[in-house]
């Protein structure tokens, strides 16, 4: 369906959150998508909510990405997490060449995935860059069609490449998945479906018109409030839009599970006093995470200009808000964890695996407690030095 002609993204998101429940058991167990979801992904568009307009993205406000965002975690958590990875990585559109992104993007599966930036460096050649190495945590690669590699860039007579901040230049260097090689190393206890693998080069060239910098928001090619946001913030806003959407899940499991369970000798877990003051209680945590973001997200997207970036105090408010959204939606999970009892502790059950995502999330970057500290010197005139 034509983007204008398509309904909004939560539409969208709900419209296809059946066909995601439906395949979760599938997705924990393989570690990978169905094909007829993949399908349906694609068809949807909501892997490119955050792709630019002249592209076929909806280019959409952070809010309403942030919402479509959560219905799916909902369904299943790491179908959830690879759409906000597949999003971020569209990002990269506003910072390479028309053609390049073109050549990526003009395919309706075509998708970037790629791993942090580590010690590996791009040497500057004729054309381009050359570049070895090996990069891990690349989630969505198993879906991806282009990958990317965060690099200083070492200059032919041995210097690195400086920004115009002085420091180290990272640019990203993006090449067709069939020129690496994928490694199957994800095995862990939570978000097993997003297959989040390694990949590696070797002597690989990639010309110049295959890479930019996501460094410089002045340099983007792209205008619009959307592209004013840096990329780590959306960063933050998507994982905490997956934070929200699994610890959703599990709040609506319990009330499910309270209006059916009797404990061993005592009532209905929905009759109990206690038990009702602390779901009502969660309840309103989860919600008010969710709102706060919501209204940061909306407040910052009508202040932003269509081409200079966001200040430092915008940045603040909206590093604030998905910090708070993101611990907080860890609590109620943790709240509806604990109060299911021993429902919650099998395999298969609505919170072992929900549990499991999120307790993976946790430990990612975006989630680190040390925002509220960041956070708080911006606040007070004191901005640190590197601040996302």
């Amino acid at each position: 369906m034509h983007r204008l002609n398509r309904p909004g993204p939560l539409a969208r998101a709900h419209a296809v959150a059946p066909a995601i429940v439906a395949a979760a058991d599938e997705i924990e167990r393989s570690r990978r998508y169905p094909g007829p979801l993949a399908a349906r992904l694609h068809e949807s568009g909501l892997l490119r909510l955050l792709l630019p307009a002249s592209l076929g993205g909806d280019q959409a406000a952070p809010g309403d990405y942030l919402e479509a965002l959560a219905v799916v975690a909902e369904a299943d958590g790491s179908v959830g997490w690879n759409m906000f990875v597949s999003n971020s990585s569209a990002l990269i559109a506003p910072f390479i060449p028309a053609e390049t992104a073109r050549a990526i993007f003009a395919d309706p599966a075509g998708l970037v995935a790629w791993g942090p930036p580590n010690t590996s460096r791009a040497q500057a050649v004729p054309g381009g860059y050359r570049v070895s190495g090996t990069w891990d945590f690349a989630s969505g690669c198993r879906q991806a069609s282009w990958l990317g590699a965060h690099c200083p860039v070492q200059e032919p007579d041995g210097s690195l490449r400086l920004n115009s901040h002085g420091k180290p230049a990272v640019r990203t260097l993006l090449f067709p998945v069939a020129q690496a090689e994928l490694h199957d190393t994800w095995d862990t206890i939570g978000l097993r479906g997003t297959a989040s693998d390694s990949y590696s080069v070797k002597e690989l060239f990639v010309p110049e018109a295959r890479s930019g910098t996501r460094e410089e928001p002045q340099l983007r090619r792209e205008r619009g409030k959307l592209y004013a946001f840096p990329m780590q913030g959306l960063y933050a806003v998507g994982v905490a839009g997956v934070a929200l959407g699994i610890a959703r899940g599990m709040l609506r499991a319990f009330i499910d599970l309270a209006l059916r369970k009797s404990p061993r000798g005592l009532g209905r877990l929905a009759d109990s006093v206690p038990v009702q003051a602390a779901l009502a209680r969660h309840e309103a945590r989860l919600g008010a995470g969710h709102a706060y973001l919501l209204a940061t997200l909306a407040q910052v997207h009508a202040e932003a200009d269509e081409a200079a970036p966001l200040d430092m105090p915008q940045r603040g408010r909206v590093r604030l808000a998905c910090t708070h959204a993101i611990h907080e939606a860890i609590g109620v999970a943790d709240f509806a964890f604990k109060a299911a009892g021993v429902d919650a502790i099998f395999p298969g059950s609505p919170f072992e695996r929900r549990f499991r995502d999120i307790h993976t999330l946790s430990q990612q970057v975006q989630a680190r407690e040390v925002h509220y500290e960041l956070v708080g010197q911006v606040m007070l005139g004191q901005p640190p030095e590197v601040f996302y």
